[in-house]
Formats: C-alpha cells, structure tokens, sequence
C-alpha cells in the first residue's frame, strides 16, 4: 500500500540554504522572518534536523517561496482516494507523507496519512487553525500546551493549533496516524 518517498528529493538542508543564501539573508534575519530559531535553521541547513511540514510553511513564506519548492505535492483532480494507492508527497523527512485531499477550488483543509518512524519527534511548533489527528495504529505521544498524552489506536485529539504542540513516537514501531487541517497549506494552485 505505502511507497518510498526518498527517490530523486533534494536534500532540505541544501534548498533552504540555497534560497537563503540567494536573497542574502543571514540566519538571524531569516529567523527574524519566519519565526523560527536561528539554530534550528542551520541545523535543518546542515541536515541535523528535519522541519515539520508547517515549519516548511513559515521558511517558505520568509524565504518568498512557495511551499512547493522543498517537496513534490501530487496533482490529482479525483475526490476518491483508494488506499492501495495513496498519492505520496515527496520531501526529504523521515516521516512519509500521503495525501488524502482533494484539489478544490478554495481548500480549507488538509488531509495527510502519515507514517512517524520510531524515535521520530516532531519540532514544537503553533501556527493559525485547528488540527485533528487519529492514530490508526501504534502509539504517538502528543503534548498540546500543558497536556501530554498517550494516544493509542483508535485514540484523535482535535485542538486549536495556535496552541503550542508536538507530537513524538516513543515506541519501536512505526506510527500510522491520520492528521486533518486548517488552514490548508497546499491549495490548489
């Protein structure tokens, strides 16, 4: 069911830098412009970390890019996504991203299928919106402000996302978890 998204993705670290070093921005300006730490930039320009889809967003916007340009989003027209064959988003993370949305006019959301591999934190982060997430199988620890849970298989939290949060896999195996939202970071172009 679930492919490779490794295959022909520019390194992160390199485009981020790259585009930074194009608009000749220092790494305190262009934490300055995103919001994002000084060190957690040169650490993902080094490879030493991995940016969450939504902290992509906030150094895309900086950066004066469109998201886009760190990863391949699929284009598929269909409103039927089958599961033996979920379009994949390919970036350079440890986490494989499936997208599960369709290209409407006007999207508000985002559906993603994604698969956490063991030891796999996600940066703190908080931005605009809601998010929903359902583990369909394994065990993510999620910390929304001064909660922390455990949510098992079967477990979702729904939470308004300008409340700082995180989510880590603890365990040996690999987390299937089903994130939904708002506002969408891939409209359709």
């Amino acid at each position: 069911m679930l492919g490779d998204n490794k295959l022909g993705v520019p390194p992160i670290g390199a485009m981020l830098k790259r585009r930074r070093k194009e608009l000749s921005l220092t790494l305190k300006t262009l934490s300055e412009l995103s919001g994002v730490s000084s060190p957690f930039i040169s650490q993902a320009e080094r490879n030493h970390t991995t940016p969450s889809i939504v902290t992509l967003t906030k150094l895309a916007t900086a950066l004066k890019v469109d998201l886009k340009y760190f990863m391949e989003v699929p284009h598929d027209d269909s409103i039927v996504h089958r599961g033996n064959d979920l379009s994949v988003i390919n970036i350079d993370s440890p986490v494989t991203y499936f997208t599960m949305s369709s290209e409407l006019e006007n999207r508000q959301m985002d559906a993603l299928l994604m698969l956490i591999p063991p030891g796999y934190e996600f940066p703190t982060d908080l931005r605009e919106g809601e998010d929903f997430l359902y583990v369909l199988e394994g065990e993510l620890v999620a910390k929304v402000g001064d909660v922390e849970t455990v949510l098992c298989q079967g477990d979702s939290m729904h939470f308004d996302s300008r409340i700082s949060h995180t989510a880590r896999n603890d365990s040996n195996d690999i987390v299937q978890l089903l994130y939904v939202g708002t506002p969408s970071l891939f409209k359709a172009d």
